[in-house]
């Protein structure tokens, strides 16, 4: 049975870690991504999770793929195996659940494709782990009981990694990132459409680098 180990050995759990943020992106329109990946990476979180909300997703993943190479791209809200698919045709290099499709799950380790399903339950977490997934999103976070509910499984699932996301921002990002058991959070406020609804993405420039800051200075 394939199994998750690869994910720590290809770098990518430490990659996620290194962000600290992982930005989850909501864009209408293709031409924005390649400038809303750059702003992003400018400010410190190079990482943009393009959710599968809107039909420009895997253009834009592909359009990031190509041309911001220092950016880890993937693909947000994978709901069946045939959006896991077209993302990874796209060139996502990650694939983002808010639930877990064991189709895609099992498709994704079969092909060495990295995956972060979600689990909020211990009956999830733990048949994710039996598949040798150390990561899984949290969410909606805020939710399901947030940092509280996160250190509870952390005491079962020892070594068990999270990445909480919905309801995560700059004033509660503490609360998650101080917790030994987050790998990362994910988050929307930096990438918010009205920020850049001039082409100005100045002003995401900032609110990453605000959030980069916060993330050193948690983990310093």
């Amino acid at each position: 049975m394939a199994d998750g180990a690869f994910m720590k050995e290809n770098g990518f759990y430490e990659d996620v870690a290194r962000c600290g943020v992982v930005p989850v992106v909501v864009l209408s329109d293709s031409a924005d991504a390649v400038p809303l990946a750059r702003a992003l990476e400018e400010g410190g979180l190079p990482a943009a999770e393009v959710t599968f909300r809107t039909d420009a997703a895997p253009e834009c993943i592909s359009r990031i793929s190509r041309e911001c190479p220092g950016v880890l791209v993937g693909a947000g809200t994978v709901l069946d195996l045939e959006q896991a698919k077209r993302a990874v045709d796209a060139g996502a290099r990650y694939l983002v659940s808010p639930g877990t499709d064991r189709d895609v799950v099992e498709w994704a380790l079969s092909e060495h494709v990295n995956v972060i399903p979600a689990g909020v339950t211990p009956t999830e977490i733990t048949w994710l782990s039996n598949q040798g997934i150390d990561v899984t999103k949290f969410f909606p976070a805020n939710l399901f009981g947030g940092a509280k509910a996160i250190s509870a499984l952390a005491s079962v699932f020892v070594g068990h990694k999270f990445m909480p996301t919905g309801g995560v921002s700059l004033d509660n990002l503490e609360e998650y990132l101080s917790n030994p058991a987050v790998i990362a959070a994910g988050g929307t406020w930096m990438v918010k459409p009205a920020l850049f609804a001039n082409g100005d993405f100045s002003e995401v420039t900032r609110i990453a680098r605000e959030a980069s800051e916060r993330v050193s200075g948690i983990r310093s």
